[in-house]
């Protein structure tokens, strides 16, 4: 352990003998992350570090644990009333962080909200909702549809009366019934959660929480091996050797839900390339996923810690198709892609803009140059327009329409592929609500019948077997190519008590310190 760290330790410990004689023993967490929260309204954007911070200030009705497994949140219970009705009952005497009690009425506001907002996706197979009293809320769907407990686990109820009162300011006076409040946001440079002791869960174990936005993966793994922090987010797989040999601190991993995708534009005229859209031809799709060597992304670029895409969503998941593999269908093989462009009238190629993050996915900025070096190899000349990601997904966002080929990740914490196959696949402009983030204006008939009867069912057997279908069709058609999944690779100080999530989340109400 570094001097620096032991000086930490002792100052810690002073400060926590100091509290322990009036009575109390705090505790508290210093985390690094690999960038700043965009926002602190719920509904405003979803990326991973703002839904970090969201989890910690605002609850859902339905909670997703750990292992992504739902049950109840805000809401002790509900039920089906019909195959379309559904009633849930709120807890007793939850607490916002202003002392309001949370009725009914602020799930209805929320709701409200929502349909207005940004994310409107989440809520659209909500058809109406109704506050029957303070502590009843009534939820009807557009047609009968499994999946709404697992959707109303992304939705966060906010307070309609403090919402009402501060107005836009909303995302910087951030208050709901979350076992942590806001203390400070400085941004780029540090977030302060103090817990909330009306928390109805019971207060946190850990009293405050520091996330701080270190953007380069060397400070970060610096300040952690110095004692600025006990948890690293995205530690760099370069340094996962170091920190395992460093004495005082371990590495936790565990397999990313995080699959990084590449969005391929099919309409017949792309906004980066010359003359008709290549791409709209389903052998250069095609050529283009067999140009790509994710074997040698994996060792050159990730020291092997990511794992090839199946498919777009993980085996766990509903929508999955059983023995289907994206990689044994269009295995790495450039003489193969070479004559899948020549007889789709490309020998020659052609060029377009790659649009990529460089501080979002591991090593994005690096896998981004490997896939512009493989896709030349059948003469795709790829031109790369990185950018930070506060930056990026304002400008892929659908209807922007400045992108022909992008990289991203999705993930899918809903554990269903109809929450992200809704909103990617389905044709743009046909349906309210979904559609909205379908980058490349794929749009099969066939894939949009499917999705409607797989929200129109309330068995979920049968909703997966129509979103299996789905899933049969893409990997088909190619709207997407699925790349890896990350590997989430932690660093945590020895007496952490730390187990990473499924969905990456940090939730420091999960946390505690031994020492």
């Amino acid at each position: 352990m570094t001097i620096n760290a032991n000086i930490r330790r002792l100052l810690a410990s002073a400060a926590m003998i100091a509290l322990a004689s009036s009575g109390a023993l705090a505790k508290d967490i210093t985390i690094g992350l690999t960038s700043d929260a965009v926002h602190m309204d719920p509904q405003a954007g979803e990326e991973l570090s703002s839904n970090i911070m969201y989890y910690h200030l605002y609850d859902p009705l339905v909670r997703r644990s750990a292992d992504l497994e739902f049950g109840p949140g805000l809401a002790e219970s509900w039920k089906l009333a019909d195959d379309t009705t559904w009633v849930f009952t709120l807890r007793d005497g939850v607490k916002f962080h202003d002392g309001d009690t949370l009725k009914a009425s602020d799930v209805v506001f929320t709701l409200e909200r929502l349909k207005k907002s940004l994310m409107a996706n989440l809520a659209a197979n909500i058809e109406s909702f109704r506050a029957i009293d303070d502590r009843t809320v009534e939820i009807k769907t557009f047609r009968p549809y499994a999946a709404l407990p697992n959707d109303l686990a992304a939705i966060l109820i906010m307070s309609e009366d403090h919402v009402k009162k501060v107005g836009d300011a909303i995302d910087i006076q951030p208050v709901g019934t979350g076992p942590y409040k806001l203390g400070e946001w400085v941004k780029e440079d540090r977030i302060v959660l103090e817990a909330f002791d009306g928390y109805y869960m019971g207060e946190a174990k850990v009293d405050k929480v520091t996330f701080r936005p270190i953007t380069n993966p060397a400070t970060r793994t610096a300040a952690l091996l110095t004692g600025e922090l006990d948890i690293v987010q995205d530690l760099a797989v370069r340094d996962v050797a170091r920190v395992k040999e460093t004495e005082g601190f371990e590495v936790v991993t565990r397999p990313s839900l995080l699959n990084l995708v590449l969005a391929l534009d099919m309409r017949e005229k792309s906004p980066t390339i010359e003359g008709k859209n290549p791409m709209t031809d389903q052998r250069v799709r095609e050529a283009m996923a067999r140009a790509i060597d994710v074997t040698t992304l994996s060792r050159a670029i990730m020291n092997g810690l990511s794992t090839p895409s199946a498919q777009y969503v993980p085996a766990s998941h509903i929508g999955h198709l059983d023995g289907a593999d994206f990689r044994q269908m269009y295995p790495f093989d450039v003489e193969k892609a070479k004559a899948l462009m020549a007889e789709a009238g490309y020998p020659n190629g052609f060029t377009l803009t790659l649009d990529a993050t460089n501080n979002r996915y591991v090593n994005d900025a690096q896998i981004a140059q490997a896939l512009a070096s493989m896709l030349a190899k059948i003469n795709v000349t790829v031109k790369l327009n990185l950018m930070p990601k506060s930056n990026f997904f304002g400008y892929i966002r659908v209807p922007s329409d400045n992108s022909s080929f992008i990289m991203s990740g999705w993930d899918v914490p809903s554990g269903d592929a109809g929450s992200m196959y809704s909103v990617m696949f389905y044709s743009r402009g046909k349906k309210e609500g979904y559609g909205q983030v379908n980058r490349g204006s794929y749009s099969n008939p066939e894939v949009d019948a499917l999705i409607d009867k797989a929200d129109s069912t309330p068995r979920v057997e049968e909703r997966d077997a129509h979103l299996q279908k789905v899933t049969e069709l893409l990997l088909k058609d190619i709207p997407m190519i699925p790349v890896h999944y990350e590997q989430d690779i932690y660093a945590v100080r020895n007496g952490v008590d730390f187990k990473p999530r499924t969905d990456k989340f940090i939730w420091a109400y999960e946390l505690d310190v031994k020492d």
